[in-house]
């Protein structure tokens, strides 16, 4: 794998999780329930974490690591802030849209797992991030079904 598409790639990831940092940090401010407004927290802190994870490696690459969000990303979190004031902060619909953000976020870890040209010790740092990010996914799910039934 050439040095620039490990950039691309990792710096797609960089851009995910500035998302998912924001993306939750502003669904945190959306919800009244405390154990929400935790664990969305946790979550925005979480992806703040990977970030300079990724930057290091690309910064290793002698590459210029992502500093924004993507497009794709400020829309979604707009769309957060759209649906919560319609629905008046409506929890179901505030994790329903966190799924919906966050199976882009597991796409986007296994489209750069799929790559099996990625270094080992790159793969690594992106395997144990997927995990991270696979099981918020899920718990978010899971939440947002317990919550409509």
């Amino acid at each position: 794998m050439s040095t620039k598409s490990i950039t691309s790639t990792l710096n797609s990831l960089i851009e995910t999780c500035r998302d998912g940092e924001e993306g939750f940090r502003v669904a945190a401010g959306d919800v009244k329930n405390t154990e929400l407004k935790t664990l969305f927290t946790e979550y925005s802190q979480q992806r703040a974490r990977f970030i300079p994870e990724l930057q290091s490696i690309v910064d290793g690459l002698g590459k210029d690591a992502e500093e924004t969000s993507s497009v794709a990303g400020a829309l979604h979190r707009g769309w957060i802030n759209i649906k919560s004031v319609i629905a008046g902060g409506d929890e179901h619909a505030i994790l329903a849209e966190c799924e919906r953000g966050e199976d882009h976020a597991v796409d986007a870890y296994q489209e750069a797992l799929a790559d099996q040209s990625l270094p080992a010790q790159v793969r690594e740092v992106v395997q144990r991030q997927y995990v991270a990010v696979q099981a918020a996914h899920d718990r978010v799910r899971d939440l947002r079904d317990a919550m409509k039934s």
